[in-house]
């Protein structure tokens, strides 16, 4: 799989080790991965999964930087 390739909601949340459930939560409220909507069909790059987690590293608990995982 290139950073290039499509996913399902449902390989993107086995890649991120979450729920599809999450992701359409995220989805909702604005705070999930890039993704491409296709009519009814919802596919996320690899690279923005890759991208969103990169976003989300913190050092410790208390830290405030990164988004809320």
């Amino acid at each position: 799989m290139t950073s290039n390739d499509y996913m399902t909601p449902r390989d993107a949340a086995e890649f991120l080790r979450t729920s599809t459930s999450t992701l359409a939560k995220r989805r909702l409220y604005n705070d999930s991965p890039k993704f491409c909507r296709i009519g009814r069909a919802i596919r996320y790059r690899k690279a923005d999964l890759e991208e969103f987690m990169a976003a989300t590293l913190v050092k410790s608990t208390s830290d405030k930087g990164g988004r809320n995982v």
